[in-house]
C-alpha cells in the first residue's frame, strides 16, 4: 500500500546527484550555488540570546512568548511600514516551509478545493495542495482562471526563484480580487528585506496594499536568510488575526510549537536591524560580483530585482546549462524546478562564501 509520498510531487534536487558530482570533480572543488542556504555566522546578538534561554525544562506554549510576537510588531512597523497589527495577528512557526506545506491542511482546504500559486514558485506550494488531494493551479493570470474560485492563493514578492518584486498596484488589485470572492490571500514574504534595486518589496500587511485591514490575508516572514538562522527555523506568520487563531487552534492540537530558546533567539533577531544591515551589505558584495561574470559569460539576468538568487538565462534548455556549468565546478538550479516556464533560466544563489563566489567568478570570466 502507497503513502502519503505517492500523492508528492518528486523531490527536484535528487535530479542534480550526477551534475553534483562532475561539479566536485573540478581539480578546485565544487561551487554550490544550487541552493540558497546562509554560510555566514550568525549574529552574536542571536546566539547570547540562545545561550541565555537554553536553560528550558518546560513546555512552550503554541502562540509563542508575547515578547517574540511584539518584536514582530514592532519590527513590520519599523520596517515594513505594517501599522495596526496586534499581538493576536502573529503567531511563531517552525521554519517557513514547515508553514507553506503544511498551511492547506492548517487552513481546512481539502478535496474540490482550488489552490493557486505564481506560474513561477517555489515547489512547496504545490506539495502543500498535493498533500491535502487539492486541485492545484500554477499561473500568474487570475484572468485566466474565468469562474474557478481558489480557496488559497499564493503570492510571492520577492520571488523565488526569479527576485522579481510585484507592484504596489498589482498587489492591491489581488488583496481586493481576493477579498471579493472570499479567497484566503497568503504571501510569502520571506526574501523582503533581500532587495538590491529602488524599487523595494513592499508587504501585502502595509495599509497602501491592505487598505487598513488585515481581512483575509496572511504574510509569511522567516529569518533563514535576514539573519543566518536557517538552523533555528525561526519563522513567524503575521494578519488576520481571525486566520491566525485558526492556524493556532490546529497547531495546538498537533504539537506544533516553536521552542524556547529559539523563541528568544528570534526576538534577539528581530530587535537588531544592525545584523542585518552587515548581511545585506556581504550579498549585495557577492551578487556584483557573480552577476558582472555571468554577463561576461554570455548570460542573460532578468528580474532579480531582490532575492538571493540571479534568474539567469543562456537562451537554451536549462539542463544544458546546467550542464555547462557543472563541467566548471558550478552548480546550479535548473529553473524546471520552479515550472514549466522556467524552462530556459537557470537560478544562481549568491549565498556562497567570499572564496567560493570568486572561484566561480574566476570560471566563468576563463569560460569566455
Amino acid at each position: 500500500m502507497l503513502g502519503v509520498s505517492a500523492q508528492l510531487p518528486d523531490f527536484p534536487w535528487d535530479k542534480l546527484t550526477g551534475y553534483a558530482e562532475t561539479a566536485r570533480a573540478h581539480p578546485d572543488g565544487i561551487v554550490d550555488l544550487s541552493i540558497g542556504t546562509p554560510v555566514d555566522p550568525t549574529p552574536e546578538v542571536v546566539q547570547q540570546a540562545l545561550r541565555e534561554a537554553a536553560d528550558s525544562p518546560g513546555y512552550p506554549t503554541t502562540i509563542g512568548l508575547p515578547s517574540t510576537r511584539q518584536a514582530a510588531v514592532d519590527w513590520l512597523a519599523r520596517n515594513h511600514g505594517v501599522e495596526g497589527l496586534g499581538l493576536d495577528g502573529v503567531l511563531p512557526t517552525i521554519g517557513s516551509k514547515e508553514l507553506v506545506a503544511t498551511l492547506p491542511l492548517q487552513l481546512g482546504v481539502g478535496r474540490g478545493d482550488l489552490v493557486v500559486w505564481p506560474e513561477l514558485a517555489y515547489p512547496t506550494y504545490e506539495v502543500g495542495a498535493a498533500l491535502v488531494g487539492a486541485q492545484g493551479i500554477a499561473t500568474d493570470s487570475l484572468t485566466a482562471l474565468g469562474p474557478q474560485v481558489p480557496k488559497l492563493l499564493w503570492i510571492n514578492s520577492p520571488s523565488n526563484p526569479t527576485g522579481r518584486v510585484l507592484p504596489l498596484e498589482h498587489l492591491r488589485k489581488v488583496v481586493e480580487w481576493s477579498r471579493d470572492r472570499g479567497t484566503i490571500l497568503v504571501s510569502d514574504e520571506c526574501y523582503i528585506e533581500c532587495s538590491w534595486s529602488d524599487e523595494k518589496p513592499i508587504s501585502i500587511l502595509h495599509p497602501s496594499v491592505s487598505g487598513g485591514s488585515f481581512e483575509g490575508i496572511l504574510s509569511v516572514h522567516s529569518l533563514s536568510k535576514r539573519s543566518n538562522l536557517a538552523g533555528y527555523r525561526c519563522s513567524f506568520v503575521a494578519g488576520d488575526p481571525r486566520l491566525v487563531a485558526e492556524l493556532l487552534a490546529v497547531r495546538k492540537n498537533l504539537g506544533l510549537i516553536m521552542p524556547g530558546p529559539q523563541q528568544a533567539a528570534m526576538r534577539a533577531a528581530l530587535d537588531d536591524d544592525a545584523h542585518a544591515g552587515e548581511q545585506h551589505a556581504r550579498y549585495a558584495a557577492r551578487r556584483a560580483k557573480l552577476r558582472e561574470a555571468l554577463q561576461a559569460a554570455g548570460f542573460a539576468i532578468d528580474h532579480s530585482q531582490a532575492s538571493l538568487y540571479l534568474w539567469a538565462t543562456r537562451g537554451e534548455d536549462c539542463w544544458q546549462t546546467v550542464g555547462w556549468l557543472a563541467e566548471r565546478g558550478i552548480l546550479a538550479a535548473p529553473g524546471e524546478f520552479y515550472g514549466v516556464a522556467g524552462r530556459s533560466h537557470v537560478r544562481v544563489a549568491f549565498t556562497a562564501t567570499d572564496e567560493r563566489i570568486d572561484a566561480a567568478v574566476e570560471r566563468l570570466l576563463t569560460a569566455r
